[in-house]
């Protein structure tokens, strides 16, 4: 979705893909553009910073400009490349909601680790090796300080309007995006896109189904004209084309 022109604002679909093993995976990072702020909504995996890096430059952009990062929770693959961001870029503004805080900035040990080293101990022989390495993984993610909380019903000014929807379920404190605007929601990990449609993202490592669940059918309710999924890609509603 772009609008360049009275309200000069762009709200960008970028893609970051790497391969882990035998395995490709693409995730869909968000970036909100207008006139004052240049906000990528999540980041990546570990490593992944230059790629964002080639993805910005198809716009004409530096990670150096960007202003903000939102944080829709703490996991790998979403927060993977923040503290290299923000090596390169101090000034950036990182947020996130006020209960994923302690996990990012590493002052309580991440939820997803306590629950891969506890899934760990239940593995079968032939995946030891597999969770060995994937605890290994999430232990190399970088902490980085949160500047800024994000909290329910916050509204910014980005992008022509920018509602903050706490959507719990997949961790605790997870939050979606509401473009008011141009009836767009980025998801996060509340909803992941699957064969055209809409799922409950990685049900294996969902801290709490029910509450996911929920906030799933909240944001399915609000009828968007668009669902930009950071696994999936968008998603467009059939009563809406």
């Amino acid at each position: 979705m772009k609008h360049w022109g009275i309200m000069n604002y762009k709200i960008l679909n970028l893609s970051i893909t790497m391969h882990f093993g035998n395995t490709e995976n693409t995730v869909y990072p968000t970036l909100l553009w207008d006139e004052r702020n240049i906000i990528l909504v999540d980041c990546g995996f570990i490593g992944s910073l230059s790629i964002i890096e080639d993805e910005l430059r198809k716009h004409g952009l530096s990670a150096e400009q960007i202003t903000g990062l939102v944080l829709t929770h703490h996991d790998h693959d979403h927060m993977g490349a923040a503290a290299a961001l923000k090596r390169i870029n101090p000034n950036v503004t990182i947020y996130a909601s006020a209960i994923e805080e302690p996990y990012i900035s590493a002052k309580e040990k991440p939820l997803r680790l306590r629950q891969a080293e506890e899934m760990q101990e239940m593995l079968p022989p032939e995946q030891q090796d597999f969770g060995k390495a994937f605890c290994e993984m999430l232990r190399r993610v970088e902490p980085v300080e949160v500047d800024s909380f994000l909290w329910d019903e916050d509204h910014m000014d980005w992008c022509g309007g920018c509602r903050i929807i706490a959507t719990p379920g997949h961790t605790p404190g997870h939050i979606s995006l509401f473009m008011e605007k141009d009836s767009i929601i980025i998801t996060g990990d509340a909803i992941a896109l699957e064969d055209g449609k809409p799922v409950i993202a990685n049900p294996q490592f969902t801290l709490d189904m029910k509450k996911a669940k929920e906030s799933m059918e909240k944001l399915l309710s609000m009828q968007a004209k668009a669902y930009y999924c950071y696994h999936g890609g968008i998603y467009l509603p059939k009563n809406n084309l």
